[in-house]
């Protein structure tokens, strides 16, 4: 189901063989997304996230980019191994 207002996530993920080894990470950066989405799974705080202890670089836009590209991820079936 597309939902209507989701952001061009074009802006703020890149992949880039050069850069980190080709892993989607945020322009201009070498933070990677998945990254944030781990810490975001861990129960941190996106205000904590966006503060001076992690990355302060970031915004609210970039978090929401990262949560758009995982779900993306999700509804296109790509088949993770979980670990056990």
């Amino acid at each position: 189901m597309a939902i209507m207002g989701l952001m061009d996530i074009r802006q703020y993920i890149t992949t880039d063989a050069k850069i980190c080894h080709g892993k989607p990470c945020f322009k201009g950066t070498r933070i990677l997304v998945h990254t944030i989405l781990e810490l975001l799974a861990a129960g941190v705080r996106q205000e904590e996230i966006l503060g001076e202890k992690y990355y302060p670089q970031l915004t609210p836009a970039h978090i929401r980019a990262a949560l758009e590209y995982a779900a993306k991820l999700s509804e296109a079936g790509e088949l993770v191994e979980l670990p056990a």
